[in-house]
């Protein structure tokens, strides 16, 4: 089974290092897999764009983006130095040489050292926050600091906006420094963990996304990763760990894992060794990167593995514990389907509108070829939630799909199966132009009543499929803000299978193979799923989405596919945005997050922050001012858009605050949602009194 997948000889011219700087080279495996890559992605990707010098063009602008896409470590004139090599990133690649992206490379690496060592020794010095001065926080567009003197203004005004927010949220100059000077210092540790295979990675990407902004290349680690969240499972101890302080830290235990069974291990202990069996001496892992940690606590289902813990009540110099445990098989539930119900109330009258919550469409492929009948699947899941849905006697269904980005192909149409009779789902056109349809065949459907589909700027790819399908079918109300405009299918090519390696060395290549159309025959490329009822998003058109890409392909059409609409929605629409439109314009929670999402829409546009102080206190009182506004009244807080600045990041705050913040921000009321399940409401209520519209707007088929 095919994994079809909807997401998102030369001359080297030396550069001048700082001598202290940690040089990296590439390995020769590394060579390698870059020309196999470059074989596959000229021959079998969708566009076959040659390996020339246009393309190492844009291969050099992609890297350099990649590396200083905001433009705050790289100088003109490192820029200008780069430049003799616009045009050679190709020959680097084809002759198996990669000594140029390397230094590219190791160059950044010295600025960005360069950086935070400045920013590091402004802290003794102090600031005026009394002049009138601001800071540009997004730089993408700006142009390279010329000089040194220009470079270090910038930097000055970076560290003097992290002190002014630690000020405002109350913090002393004396704990500003010390959580200042740790933050920078962690940025400066990290340089020395950095490694070949992450260069690589990062150089292979800006090769791969520079012929499409969906291909890209996954080494090794990276494509375990991926399979990983395909599959939503993992075999390990069911911890989520987290880097806190140069230490490996438990942030939660995953219910039914090995660790949280054993009993023995606890939120915020710290793991400093990892030992693989019972009599083995554990490895010190104090300092290590996160990931390298994480692979030693990964291995083989039913092995040993053998933790030095460093107890969370216990001091730096306390007394450690050793913890052995089995590695089970852990199941990744928190990123699974999952159901809800809102109960509407309109006078004596009460609705029960089911939620599924579908972060992405996850299929396990392995298990699924080895004929696992309990393979773990997106629609066999939202196929058992309905079930007990339909057992809890909800009025209607709500599919939410907001962020999902997407994933397998074959989850897509399957799951389009549960809401239509057998027909057409979707239409591929792979790069000689040949058009096949992908279609539903099993009768009948799991769920009959009224259906919506929230969907966002976040929601790609399978989610549009999904949702274009539902449009097109006339099955379900679409509700939320524009796609992102995810039009085209991917396929995993594994570069060791291809030279028949039996350990994977050279890693995976995520390849554009076809562009899907809907049953309609448009296409969600570029343009993305106009939702039937809109609502206000935090998204930004403009820099997040397809059309924010230069090389995106365009949007077009094909011939329309032979189907035969479920359902008329065009009677039933205009009393629900009717309905809609009255009932946010009295919804005070509603008219809070437009107020959030115009005042954010104002700081895009400035991009400017003020570093005076008193200018700073005063835009702080004012939100503190609405959100005790919002509090005082009836509406529900709006969840982090009512949450102060503290000016830490998420690893500098006590664990505990830290994940009560994370927790504040998930039970926070969902606006959007609501209002999504009050127009479902809406819906069932029109229906109900209407046998005609009912006859109309719901599909005449048989339930599975």
């Amino acid at each position: 089974m095919k994994k079809k997948l909807l997401w998102l000889g030369l001359a080297f011219v030396s550069l001048t290092f700082n001598a202290t700087a940690t040089q990296l080279s590439p390995l020769a495996q590394q060579s390698k897999a870059a020309y196999l890559s470059a074989e596959v992605l000229t021959r079998y990707h969708y566009k076959r764009i040659p390996l020339d010098d246009a393309a190492s063009a844009k291969i050099f602008d992609n890297y350099i983006k990649t590396m200083d896409g905001e433009k705050v470590f790289f100088l003109q004139s490192d820029v200008d130095q780069f430049a003799a090599y616009r045009n050679k990133l190709d020959d680097a690649i084809l002759n198996e040489d990669l000594a140029i992206p390397f230094a590219m490379f190791n160059l950044y690496q010295q600025r960005v050292s360069e950086r935070y060592t400045y920013a590091r020794s402004l802290l003794a010095q102090g600031f005026d926050f009394d002049s009138k001065e601001s800071y540009q926080y997004t730089r993408k567009n700006a142009p390279w600091s010329k000089t040194t003197d220009e470079i270090n203004d910038l930097w000055r005004k970076r560290v003097k906006n992290d002190w002014l927010r630690l000020k405002l949220a109350g913090k002393d100059d004396k704990n500003i420094a010390e959580t200042l000077g740790k933050r920078y210092d962690n940025s400066l540790s990290g340089l020395t963990k950095i490694k070949s295979d992450d260069v690589f990675q990062s150089f292979m990407n800006a090769y791969a996304t520079a012929i499409d902004p969906h291909t890209n290349y996954l080494g090794v680690r990276a494509s375990e990763d991926f399979d990983i969240s395909m599959r939503l499972s993992l075999v390990g101890i069911g911890a989520v760990l987290q880097d806190k302080d140069e230490y490996t830290t438990i942030r939660e235990l995953v219910a039914g894992g090995p660790a949280a069974m054993s009993g023995k291990l606890k939120v915020g202990d710290r793991i400093v060794g990892v030992g693989q069996g019972s009599n083995a001496a554990p490895t010190d892992v104090m300092g290590w990167r996160l990931d390298d940690t994480v692979a030693l606590i990964r291995g083989t289902e039913d092995t040993v593995v053998v933790l030095d813990v460093l107890p969370v009540e216990a001091g730096l110099d306390g007394k450690h514990k050793m913890v052995s445990m089995i590695r089970k098989k852990i199941s990744l539930d928190s990123q699974a389907a999952k159901k809800s119900i809102i109960e509407i109330k309109e006078g004596n009258t009460k609705r029960r509108i089911g939620v599924i919550s579908l972060p992405g469409f996850y299929q396990d492929f392995a298990a699924r070829q080895n004929g696992d009948k309990n393979f773990k699947s997106a629609t066999r899941d939202v196929s058992r939630l309905l079930d007990e849905l339909k057992r809890d006697k909800v009025d209607s269904v709500l599919m939410d799909l907001r962020n999902n980005g997407g994933g397998s192909l074959d989850e897509a149409v399957e799951l389009t199966g549960l809401f239509i009779d057998k027909g057409p789902v979707v239409q591929q056109r792979d790069s000689k132009g040949r058009v096949s349809i992908e279609k539903d065949n099993n009768s009948g459907l799991a769920w009959h009543g009224p259906l919506g589909v929230l969907i966002n700027r976040g929601s790609a790819s399978a989610s549009e499929i999904f949702a274009a399908a539902i449009q097109d079918y006339g099955r379900g109300v679409v509700i939320g803000a524009k796609s992102f405009g995810k039009g085209t299918v991917q396929s995993v090519l594994s570069l060791d299978q291809l030279v028949k390696n039996d350990k994977p060395k050279y890693g995976d290549l995520k390849m554009t193979i076809a562009q899907f159309f809907r049953i309609n025959g448009g296409t969600t490329q570029m343009r993305g799923v106009t939702p039937d009822i809109s609502l206000p998003s935090m998204m930004d058109e403009e820099d997040f989405g397809e059309s924010s890409y230069d090389n995106a392909l365009p949007w077009t059409q094909i011939k329309a596919a032979d189907y035969q609409p479920a359902g008329d929605l065009s009677a039933i629409m205009p009393a629900l945005k009717i309905r809609h439109d009255l009932r946010i314009g009295h919804d005070k929670d509603f008219q809070y997050l437009q107020e959030d999402i115009n005042a954010l829409n104002a700081l895009r546009k400035k991009n400017q922050i003020s570093l005076n102080e008193a200018e700073r206190r005063k835009e702080r009182i004012t939100q503190e001012t609405r959100t005790k506004r919002r509090e005082s009244g009836t509406a529900a807080k709006m969840g982090s858009a009512s949450t102060q600045d503290d000016g830490l990041q998420s690893n500098e705050r006590n664990l505990d605050a830290d994940l009560a913040l994370e927790n504040n921000r998930k039970n926070a009321k969902d606006v959007l949602l609501s209002e999504a399940a009050h127009i479902l409401s809406d819906e069932v209520g029109l229906l109900k009194v209407d046998a005609k519209l009912a006859a109309s707007v719901l599909p005449k088929v048989n339930v599975r």
